[in-house]
């Protein structure tokens, strides 16, 4: 069995790999976000987890065999990147702003191979469409503290599901970690995705 380092401190990350029956180690990368800016939205991910991936993959206490995974994830609405917001009023304004309407949720994955130090990377991008909540609801969901802990203010596999009317693409790309895209950065790496499995 490979071993699968996550790179991350997402539980919806850990969770969706787990439900996908791998068991990553967690080690948080500790990587200051703000570094990173004036990038558009995709690439804003992809380096975002670039260097949460080198962060950890630095480390010498990994399994040799590791493959360490960085992710990161940014919400694209007019052409702006929105992370996570730093206080319940911008998360509120993000609320009004986004509601009735789409954006496009786009999560970086980086995945090293620590035997032989190879990298593959890719961007994947899934259109999210957002109900056209009251301003109750924004305050009610506000409350609750679920869209400060993460990108785009929301969540489709939380509180925040019911405010999400559909999506275009990848379901766990939205969650935060793109099952099918990883796989293909696993093969492409010379590893087979049933190798990862617990």
């Amino acid at each position: 069995m490979t071993r699968l380092v996550l790179a991350s401190a997402s539980p919806a990350r850990r969770t969706t790999l787990r439900a996908a029956g791998l068991d990553p180690v967690v080690v948080v990368s500790g990587v200051d976000e703000s570094q990173l800016s004036d990038l558009p939205p995709a690439e804003l991910a992809l380096q975002l987890a670039e260097l949460k991936c080198a962060a950890v993959a630095a480390r010498d206490d990994l399994p040799a065999d590791a493959l360490v995974l960085g992710c990161d994830s940014v919400l694209e609405l007019d052409g702006e990147a929105l992370g996570k917001p730093h206080d319940p009023a911008e998360a509120r304004r993000r609320w009004q702003a986004m509601r009735g309407r789409s954006g496009v949720l786009h999560s970086g994955h980086c995945l090293r191979d620590a035997a032989t130090g190879r990298v593959a990377a890719a961007t994947g991008s899934t259109t999210v469409h957002f109900a056209d909540v009251s301003d109750e609801e924004i305050d009610a969901y506000v409350a609750t503290g679920e869209p400060l802990e993460v990108a785009g203010a929301f969540t489709i596999d939380g509180i925040g599901g019911a405010f999400v009317t559909g999506i275009e693409g990848d379901h766990h790309n939205v969650v935060g970690v793109s099952l099918p895209l990883l796989r293909e950065l696993v093969v492409e790496l010379g590893h087979g995705w049933p190798d990862l499995w617990a």
